[in-house]
Protein backbone atom coordinates (compact mmCIF):
# COMPACT_ATOMS: atom_id res chain seq x y z
CA UNK A 1 0.00 0.00 0.00
CA UNK A 2 1.44 3.51 -0.91
CA UNK A 3 0.62 6.27 1.59
CA UNK A 4 1.50 8.37 4.00
CA UNK A 5 3.03 7.76 7.04
CA UNK A 6 0.25 7.91 9.94
CA UNK A 7 1.01 5.53 12.36
CA UNK A 8 3.77 5.45 14.80
CA UNK A 9 5.35 1.99 16.65
CA UNK A 10 2.99 3.20 19.74
CA UNK A 11 -0.23 3.14 17.90
CA UNK A 12 1.07 -0.76 16.82
CA UNK A 13 1.33 -1.77 20.44
CA UNK A 14 5.03 -2.53 19.94
CA UNK A 15 8.29 -1.09 21.62
CA UNK A 16 9.46 2.10 20.41
CA UNK A 17 13.11 2.91 19.55
CA UNK A 18 14.19 6.76 20.27
CA UNK A 19 13.52 9.37 17.70
CA UNK A 20 15.83 11.60 19.50
CA UNK A 21 19.12 9.88 20.98
CA UNK A 22 21.00 10.73 23.72
CA UNK A 23 24.77 10.61 22.82
CA UNK A 24 26.75 7.34 23.04
CA UNK A 25 28.14 5.44 26.15
CA UNK A 26 30.55 3.22 26.69
CA UNK A 27 31.35 -0.13 24.96
CA UNK A 28 30.95 -2.73 27.09
CA UNK A 29 33.75 -3.08 29.77
CA UNK A 30 33.50 -6.68 30.58
CA UNK A 31 31.72 -9.93 31.00
CA UNK A 32 28.62 -7.89 31.91
CA UNK A 33 29.05 -4.80 31.84
CA UNK A 34 27.86 -1.32 30.55
CA UNK A 35 26.63 -1.49 26.91
CA UNK A 36 26.50 1.15 24.71
CA UNK A 37 23.13 2.91 24.06
CA UNK A 38 22.14 2.97 20.10
CA UNK A 39 19.01 3.79 19.44
CA UNK A 40 18.92 1.18 16.88
CA UNK A 41 19.42 -1.55 19.34
CA UNK A 42 17.41 -4.48 19.93
CA UNK A 43 17.89 -6.39 23.51
CA UNK A 44 17.71 -9.61 23.51
CA UNK A 45 14.46 -11.55 23.94
CA UNK A 46 13.67 -14.19 26.86
CA UNK A 47 13.87 -16.28 23.85
CA UNK A 48 17.11 -15.49 22.95
CA UNK A 49 18.42 -15.08 25.96
CA UNK A 50 17.83 -18.89 26.65
CA UNK A 51 18.92 -19.79 23.55
CA UNK A 52 22.11 -18.11 24.32
CA UNK A 53 22.19 -20.07 28.06
CA UNK A 54 22.67 -23.64 26.10
CA UNK A 55 26.00 -22.92 24.27
CA UNK A 56 28.01 -25.40 26.30
CA UNK A 57 31.99 -24.55 26.34
CA UNK A 58 32.36 -28.39 27.19
CA UNK A 59 31.22 -29.15 23.67
CA UNK A 60 32.96 -26.58 21.96
CA UNK A 61 36.45 -27.91 23.34
CA UNK A 62 35.17 -31.57 22.75
CA UNK A 63 34.96 -30.41 19.14
CA UNK A 64 37.97 -28.66 18.87
CA UNK A 65 39.93 -31.70 20.11
CA UNK A 66 38.48 -34.13 17.78
CA UNK A 67 39.15 -31.99 14.77
CA UNK A 68 43.06 -31.26 15.76
CA UNK A 69 42.94 -35.65 16.79
CA UNK A 70 42.76 -36.41 13.14
CA UNK A 71 46.55 -35.25 12.80
CA UNK A 72 45.74 -33.23 9.44
CA UNK A 73 43.02 -32.34 7.97
CA UNK A 74 45.12 -30.92 5.11
CA UNK A 75 42.87 -30.55 1.85
CA UNK A 76 45.31 -33.11 0.27
CA UNK A 77 45.53 -35.35 2.71
CA UNK A 78 44.01 -38.57 2.69
CA UNK A 79 40.54 -39.12 2.16
CA UNK A 80 39.72 -42.40 3.01
CA UNK A 81 42.03 -43.24 6.01
CA UNK A 82 39.08 -44.10 9.01
CA UNK A 83 41.11 -42.56 11.42
CA UNK A 84 43.79 -39.57 9.98
CA UNK A 85 42.94 -36.71 7.28
CA UNK A 86 40.75 -34.75 6.04
CA UNK A 87 37.94 -37.22 4.91
CA UNK A 88 38.20 -38.93 8.45
CA UNK A 89 37.42 -35.07 9.89
CA UNK A 90 34.39 -34.74 7.21
CA UNK A 91 32.98 -38.25 7.67
CA UNK A 92 32.84 -37.33 11.42
CA UNK A 93 31.55 -33.88 10.41
CA UNK A 94 28.55 -35.40 8.82
CA UNK A 95 28.10 -37.96 11.31
CA UNK A 96 27.58 -35.53 14.38
CA UNK A 97 25.74 -32.80 12.04
CA UNK A 98 22.86 -35.72 11.70
CA UNK A 99 23.10 -36.59 15.22
CA UNK A 100 22.10 -33.09 16.20
CA UNK A 101 19.49 -32.79 12.83
CA UNK A 102 17.46 -35.77 14.93
CA UNK A 103 16.17 -33.25 17.50
CA UNK A 104 14.67 -31.29 14.45
CA UNK A 105 11.50 -33.10 14.05
CA UNK A 106 12.89 -33.17 10.16
CA UNK A 107 13.07 -29.65 9.74
CA UNK A 108 17.04 -30.02 9.51
CA UNK A 109 18.64 -31.66 6.59
CA UNK A 110 22.74 -33.00 6.37
CA UNK A 111 24.52 -33.29 2.94
CA UNK A 112 27.66 -33.65 1.78
CA UNK A 113 28.46 -30.87 -0.99
CA UNK A 114 31.49 -32.04 -2.98
CA UNK A 115 32.68 -31.01 -6.21
CA UNK A 116 36.13 -32.04 -8.10
CA UNK A 117 38.78 -29.04 -7.76
CA UNK A 118 41.03 -28.80 -11.12
CA UNK A 119 44.59 -28.42 -11.28
CA UNK A 120 45.40 -24.97 -9.40
CA UNK A 121 48.14 -23.18 -7.29
CA UNK A 122 48.09 -25.00 -4.34
CA UNK A 123 46.31 -28.29 -5.87
CA UNK A 124 48.43 -29.61 -8.14
CA UNK A 125 46.32 -32.64 -9.09
CA UNK A 126 42.81 -32.80 -9.13
CA UNK A 127 40.93 -33.27 -5.83
CA UNK A 128 37.73 -34.14 -4.64
CA UNK A 129 36.85 -31.05 -2.24
CA UNK A 130 33.94 -31.95 0.33
CA UNK A 131 31.55 -28.83 2.65
CA UNK A 132 29.57 -30.60 5.18
CA UNK A 133 26.07 -28.39 5.30
CA UNK A 134 23.55 -28.51 7.51
CA UNK A 135 20.44 -26.82 6.55
CA UNK A 136 17.56 -25.52 9.29
CA UNK A 137 14.26 -24.87 6.73
CA UNK A 138 12.44 -21.58 8.25
CA UNK A 139 8.89 -22.09 9.04
CA UNK A 140 7.47 -19.13 7.77
CA UNK A 141 9.99 -17.58 4.82
CA UNK A 142 12.01 -20.22 4.04
CA UNK A 143 13.63 -19.14 0.72
CA UNK A 144 14.97 -16.57 2.88
CA UNK A 145 18.62 -17.93 3.97
CA UNK A 146 21.48 -17.21 6.54
CA UNK A 147 24.75 -19.04 6.54
CA UNK A 148 27.57 -19.65 9.21
CA UNK A 149 30.57 -21.44 8.64
CA UNK A 150 34.03 -22.41 9.82
CA UNK A 151 36.38 -24.40 7.29
CA UNK A 152 37.27 -28.15 8.62
CA UNK A 153 40.84 -28.10 6.37
CA UNK A 154 44.16 -27.61 7.99
CA UNK A 155 47.71 -26.77 7.55
CA UNK A 156 51.14 -26.39 8.94
CA UNK A 157 54.33 -24.29 7.78
CA UNK A 158 54.55 -25.95 4.26
CA UNK A 159 50.92 -25.17 2.29
CA UNK A 160 51.62 -28.12 0.47
CA UNK A 161 52.56 -30.42 3.05
CA UNK A 162 49.54 -33.21 2.90
CA UNK A 163 50.92 -35.56 5.52
CA UNK A 164 52.47 -33.70 8.39
CA UNK A 165 50.89 -32.92 11.63
CA UNK A 166 48.81 -29.88 11.52
CA UNK A 167 46.22 -29.41 14.21
CA UNK A 168 44.93 -26.77 13.50
CA UNK A 169 43.06 -25.82 16.54
CA UNK A 170 42.19 -22.71 16.33
CA UNK A 171 42.80 -21.88 12.29
CA UNK A 172 39.89 -23.36 12.21
CA UNK A 173 38.46 -25.93 14.45
CA UNK A 174 37.62 -22.61 16.28
CA UNK A 175 35.26 -21.35 13.80
CA UNK A 176 33.78 -25.00 12.91
CA UNK A 177 32.99 -25.78 16.63
CA UNK A 178 30.80 -22.56 16.96
CA UNK A 179 29.17 -23.57 13.35
CA UNK A 180 28.48 -27.09 15.30
CA UNK A 181 27.10 -25.97 18.76
CA UNK A 182 24.72 -23.38 16.48
CA UNK A 183 23.73 -26.05 14.52
CA UNK A 184 22.95 -28.36 17.81
CA UNK A 185 21.21 -25.55 19.11
CA UNK A 186 19.32 -24.29 16.47
CA UNK A 187 18.03 -27.96 15.55
CA UNK A 188 15.67 -27.95 18.62
CA UNK A 189 13.72 -24.55 17.10
CA UNK A 190 11.89 -23.21 14.36
CA UNK A 191 13.17 -19.77 12.91
CA UNK A 192 11.32 -18.03 10.23
CA UNK A 193 13.67 -18.03 7.88
CA UNK A 194 16.32 -20.89 6.90
CA UNK A 195 19.50 -20.87 8.42
CA UNK A 196 22.59 -23.10 7.13
CA UNK A 197 25.40 -24.23 9.54
CA UNK A 198 28.88 -24.98 7.13
CA UNK A 199 32.14 -26.86 7.63
CA UNK A 200 33.86 -26.27 4.33
CA UNK A 201 36.84 -27.35 2.89
CA UNK A 202 39.66 -25.72 0.59
CA UNK A 203 40.02 -22.56 2.24
CA UNK A 204 44.18 -23.14 2.74
CA UNK A 205 44.44 -23.89 -0.72
CA UNK A 206 42.32 -20.73 -2.22
CA UNK A 207 38.60 -20.92 -0.81
CA UNK A 208 37.82 -23.68 -2.62
CA UNK A 209 35.10 -24.61 -0.16
CA UNK A 210 33.08 -21.43 -0.08
CA UNK A 211 33.17 -20.46 -3.53
CA UNK A 212 31.75 -23.62 -4.68
CA UNK A 213 28.99 -22.92 -1.81
CA UNK A 214 28.69 -19.13 -2.99
CA UNK A 215 28.34 -20.44 -6.61
CA UNK A 216 25.99 -23.10 -6.10
CA UNK A 217 23.74 -20.34 -4.18
CA UNK A 218 23.82 -18.05 -6.67
CA UNK A 219 23.67 -20.28 -9.59
CA UNK A 220 19.91 -21.12 -7.40
CA UNK A 221 19.41 -17.74 -7.27
CA UNK A 222 18.82 -18.20 -3.98
CA UNK A 223 17.83 -14.89 -0.92
CA UNK A 224 21.31 -15.21 1.24
CA UNK A 225 20.84 -12.46 2.78
CA UNK A 226 23.61 -12.80 5.34
CA UNK A 227 26.88 -14.75 5.93
CA UNK A 228 29.15 -15.41 8.16
CA UNK A 229 32.61 -16.86 9.09
CA UNK A 230 34.58 -17.52 12.18
CA UNK A 231 38.08 -18.03 11.16
CA UNK A 232 40.61 -18.07 14.36
CA UNK A 233 38.16 -17.70 16.92
CA UNK A 234 40.26 -19.58 19.37
CA UNK A 235 42.06 -17.31 21.68
CA UNK A 236 41.84 -13.58 22.95
CA UNK A 237 45.53 -13.89 23.64
CA UNK A 238 48.08 -11.95 21.68
CA UNK A 239 51.96 -12.64 20.52
CA UNK A 240 53.29 -11.27 23.50
CA UNK A 241 50.32 -11.92 26.06
CA UNK A 242 47.97 -9.36 26.66
CA UNK A 243 44.26 -10.77 26.66
CA UNK A 244 41.56 -8.73 25.11
CA UNK A 245 38.97 -11.99 26.64
CA UNK A 246 35.82 -9.76 25.70
CA UNK A 247 36.19 -8.21 22.14
CA UNK A 248 35.43 -10.06 18.69
CA UNK A 249 36.28 -8.57 15.33
CA UNK A 250 33.94 -8.70 12.74
CA UNK A 251 35.62 -7.23 9.42
CA UNK A 252 32.89 -5.89 6.86
CA UNK A 253 33.65 -4.31 3.45
CA UNK A 254 32.76 -0.79 2.34
CA UNK A 255 32.97 -0.71 -1.51
CA UNK A 256 31.32 -3.85 -2.27
CA UNK A 257 33.47 -6.46 -3.96
CA UNK A 258 30.65 -7.18 -6.60
CA UNK A 259 30.30 -3.58 -7.22
CA UNK A 260 29.39 -2.53 -11.12
CA UNK A 261 30.42 0.26 -12.97
CA UNK A 262 27.40 2.02 -13.30
CA UNK A 263 26.66 1.40 -9.63
CA UNK A 264 30.06 2.80 -8.80
CA UNK A 265 29.34 5.97 -10.63
CA UNK A 266 26.19 6.02 -8.38
CA UNK A 267 28.21 5.75 -5.08
CA UNK A 268 30.70 8.74 -6.20
CA UNK A 269 27.84 10.93 -6.97
CA UNK A 270 25.56 10.15 -3.55
CA UNK A 271 28.27 8.37 -1.24
CA UNK A 272 27.49 5.40 0.48
CA UNK A 273 30.88 4.23 0.74
CA UNK A 274 30.16 3.17 4.18
CA UNK A 275 26.55 1.72 3.70
CA UNK A 276 27.47 -1.27 1.89
CA UNK A 277 25.19 -4.31 2.81
CA UNK A 278 28.05 -5.87 4.59
CA UNK A 279 28.62 -2.60 6.82
CA UNK A 280 24.56 -2.53 7.64
CA UNK A 281 24.76 -6.31 8.37
CA UNK A 282 27.52 -5.40 10.97
CA UNK A 283 25.77 -2.64 12.73
CA UNK A 284 22.98 -5.17 12.84
CA UNK A 285 25.50 -7.64 14.67
CA UNK A 286 26.15 -5.05 16.67
CA UNK A 287 22.80 -4.00 17.74
CA UNK A 288 21.66 -7.58 18.44
CA UNK A 289 24.95 -8.93 19.58
CA UNK A 290 26.83 -6.32 21.86
CA UNK A 291 24.86 -6.75 25.47
CA UNK A 292 24.93 -8.58 29.03
CA UNK A 293 24.05 -11.77 27.68
CA UNK A 294 26.43 -12.39 25.59
CA UNK A 295 29.02 -10.16 27.45
CA UNK A 296 30.89 -9.43 24.55
CA UNK A 297 32.35 -6.18 22.69
CA UNK A 298 32.03 -6.37 18.81
CA UNK A 299 34.78 -4.70 17.17
CA UNK A 300 33.55 -3.77 13.65
CA UNK A 301 36.44 -3.37 11.31
CA UNK A 302 36.04 -1.27 8.14
CA UNK A 303 37.94 -3.45 6.10
CA UNK A 304 37.10 -6.86 4.00
CA UNK A 305 39.89 -8.50 5.72
CA UNK A 306 43.19 -8.33 7.35
CA UNK A 307 46.25 -7.81 4.97
CA UNK A 308 47.58 -10.58 3.51
CA UNK A 309 44.98 -12.39 4.19
CA UNK A 310 41.44 -14.25 3.06
CA UNK A 311 38.48 -15.71 4.09
CA UNK A 312 35.54 -17.92 3.07
CA UNK A 313 33.56 -14.68 3.27
CA UNK A 314 34.89 -13.34 0.50
CA UNK A 315 33.43 -15.98 -2.61
CA UNK A 316 29.76 -14.65 -1.08
CA UNK A 317 30.77 -10.84 -1.18
CA UNK A 318 32.20 -12.17 -4.86
CA UNK A 319 28.60 -13.60 -5.75
CA UNK A 320 27.15 -10.51 -4.23
CA UNK A 321 25.85 -11.91 -1.22
CA UNK A 322 26.67 -9.61 2.33
CA UNK A 323 28.92 -11.26 4.43
CA UNK A 324 31.45 -10.41 6.82
CA UNK A 325 34.26 -12.49 9.25
CA UNK A 326 34.60 -12.75 13.00
CA UNK A 327 38.48 -13.69 14.01
CA UNK A 328 40.04 -12.99 17.15
CA UNK A 329 40.92 -9.42 18.86
CA UNK A 330 44.68 -10.13 18.43
CA UNK A 331 46.40 -13.34 16.79
CA UNK A 332 49.47 -15.14 17.32
CA UNK A 333 51.00 -15.85 14.40
CA UNK A 334 53.35 -19.06 16.28
CA UNK A 335 49.98 -20.58 17.13
CA UNK A 336 48.69 -20.82 13.48
CA UNK A 337 50.48 -22.03 10.23
CA UNK A 338 53.15 -23.79 11.87
CA UNK A 339 54.60 -27.10 12.26
CA UNK A 340 54.77 -28.43 15.71
CA UNK A 341 58.04 -27.60 17.00
CA UNK A 342 59.90 -25.84 20.42
CA UNK A 343 62.52 -23.33 19.64
CA UNK A 344 64.51 -21.61 22.46
CA UNK A 345 61.74 -22.49 24.92
CA UNK A 346 58.55 -21.24 22.21
CA UNK A 347 56.34 -23.58 21.64
CA UNK A 348 55.24 -23.65 17.88
CA UNK A 349 52.19 -24.60 16.28
CA UNK A 350 48.54 -24.64 16.13
CA UNK A 351 47.52 -26.59 19.44
CA UNK A 352 44.19 -26.87 21.52
CA UNK A 353 46.32 -25.59 24.58
CA UNK A 354 46.33 -22.42 23.35
CA UNK A 355 42.52 -22.11 22.60
CA UNK A 356 40.10 -20.57 25.14
CA UNK A 357 37.17 -22.61 25.16
CA UNK A 358 34.66 -19.83 27.25
CA UNK A 359 36.00 -17.72 24.31
CA UNK A 360 34.62 -19.48 21.63
CA UNK A 361 31.60 -20.20 23.49
CA UNK A 362 31.10 -16.53 23.84
CA UNK A 363 32.02 -15.71 20.10
CA UNK A 364 29.27 -18.03 19.73
CA UNK A 365 26.85 -16.30 21.38
CA UNK A 366 27.67 -13.77 19.32
CA UNK A 367 26.67 -15.29 16.14
CA UNK A 368 24.00 -16.97 17.75
CA UNK A 369 22.10 -13.65 18.92
CA UNK A 370 22.96 -11.88 15.20
CA UNK A 371 21.82 -15.17 13.10
CA UNK A 372 18.39 -15.69 15.22
CA UNK A 373 17.63 -12.19 15.37
CA UNK A 374 18.39 -12.13 11.48
CA UNK A 375 16.08 -15.57 10.79
CA UNK A 376 13.10 -14.19 13.51
CA UNK A 377 13.03 -10.71 12.22
CA UNK A 378 11.74 -9.57 8.96
CA UNK A 379 14.40 -9.92 5.75
CA UNK A 380 15.97 -6.54 4.70
CA UNK A 381 13.81 -4.31 2.50
CA UNK A 382 14.16 -4.39 -0.87
CA UNK A 383 13.88 -1.22 -3.53
CA UNK A 384 14.45 0.70 -1.51
CA UNK A 385 14.83 4.30 -3.37
CA UNK A 386 15.07 7.93 -2.50
CA UNK A 387 13.47 9.94 -5.21
CA UNK A 388 14.91 12.92 -7.05
CA UNK A 389 12.54 14.22 -9.35
CA UNK A 390 13.17 17.51 -8.37
CA UNK A 391 14.84 19.74 -6.13
CA UNK A 392 13.86 20.54 -2.75
CA UNK A 393 14.40 20.95 1.09
CA UNK A 394 12.53 17.29 1.95
CA UNK A 395 13.25 13.74 1.00
CA UNK A 396 10.59 11.28 0.19
CA UNK A 397 11.34 7.70 0.44
CA UNK A 398 9.65 4.67 -1.03
CA UNK A 399 10.13 0.61 -0.79
CA UNK A 400 8.53 -2.18 -1.89
CA UNK A 401 6.68 -4.14 1.07
CA UNK A 402 8.10 -7.20 2.71
CA UNK A 403 6.33 -10.77 2.19
CA UNK A 404 6.27 -11.71 6.24
CA UNK A 405 2.76 -12.48 7.64
CA UNK A 406 3.50 -10.59 10.99
CA UNK A 407 5.31 -7.69 9.58
CA UNK A 408 3.81 -4.46 11.41
CA UNK A 409 5.80 -1.63 9.58
CA UNK A 410 8.80 0.17 8.95
CA UNK A 411 11.19 2.55 10.25
CA UNK A 412 13.13 5.43 8.85
CA UNK A 413 16.79 5.75 10.16
CA UNK A 414 19.29 8.52 9.63
CA UNK A 415 22.63 9.91 10.50
CA UNK A 416 24.69 13.25 10.02
CA UNK A 417 27.28 12.03 6.78
CA UNK A 418 30.38 11.86 9.05
CA UNK A 419 28.37 9.73 11.51
CA UNK A 420 29.67 5.69 11.48
CA UNK A 421 26.78 4.24 12.81
CA UNK A 422 23.21 5.33 12.62
CA UNK A 423 21.91 8.08 15.10
CA UNK A 424 17.91 8.41 14.91
CA UNK A 425 14.71 6.56 14.17
CA UNK A 426 11.20 7.65 12.76
CA UNK A 427 8.98 5.03 12.79
CA UNK A 428 6.59 5.54 9.80
CA UNK A 429 3.67 2.27 10.57
CA UNK A 430 3.00 -0.04 7.62
CA UNK A 431 3.21 2.23 4.66
CA UNK A 432 5.56 2.20 1.55
CA UNK A 433 6.27 5.60 1.15
CA UNK A 434 7.73 8.38 3.60
CA UNK A 435 8.27 11.79 3.27
CA UNK A 436 11.05 13.22 5.89
CA UNK A 437 11.40 17.02 6.46
CA UNK A 438 14.96 17.24 5.97
CA UNK A 439 17.43 17.60 3.01
CA UNK A 440 18.32 14.39 1.35
CA UNK A 441 21.57 16.01 0.78
CA UNK A 442 22.77 16.74 4.36
CA UNK A 443 22.19 13.31 5.58
CA UNK A 444 21.87 9.77 4.83
CA UNK A 445 18.71 7.88 5.39
CA UNK A 446 18.06 4.10 5.56
CA UNK A 447 15.10 2.19 5.98
CA UNK A 448 14.11 -0.93 8.29
CA UNK A 449 11.61 -3.02 8.71
CA UNK A 450 9.73 -4.74 12.43
CA UNK A 451 7.19 -7.37 13.06
CA UNK A 452 4.51 -7.62 15.63
CA UNK A 453 7.32 -8.92 17.98
CA UNK A 454 9.46 -5.69 17.73
CA UNK A 455 12.16 -7.19 16.05
CA UNK A 456 14.01 -5.46 13.55
CA UNK A 457 15.35 -6.01 9.58
CA UNK A 458 18.81 -4.78 9.22
CA UNK A 459 18.76 -1.64 7.39
CA UNK A 460 18.23 -1.26 3.82
CA UNK A 461 20.40 1.96 2.12
CA UNK A 462 18.31 3.84 -0.37
CA UNK A 463 19.35 3.98 -4.56
CA UNK A 464 18.20 7.75 -6.45
CA UNK A 465 15.44 7.31 -8.72
CA UNK A 466 14.90 9.75 -10.78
Amino acid sequence: MLGAATVGVAALGLPSAAAMPSPPGPAPSGPAGPTRHRPTGQPPSRELRALLREIDPHRIEATVRKLVSFGTRHTLSAQDDPVRGVGAARDWLLAELRRYAQASGGRMTVELQSFVQQPAPRVPVATRITNVVATLRGSVTPDRIYVVSGHYDSRNSDPMNATGDAPGADDDASGVAVALELARVFATRRPAATVVFAAVAGEEQGLYGAGHMARTFRDRQADVQAMFTNDIVGSPTAEDGSRDPYTIRLFAEGVPTSETPEQADVRRSVGGENDSPSRQLARFVRDTAENDATGMRVRVVYRRDRYLRSGDHIPFLQQGYPAARFTEPAENYAHQHQDVRTVDGKQYGDLPEFCDFGFIARVARVNAAALWSLAQAPGTPRAVKIRTTALGNSTELTWERGPEPDLAGYEVVWRETTEPEWTHVIPVGNVTRHTVGMSKDNVFFGIRALNRSGLRSPVAFPAPQP
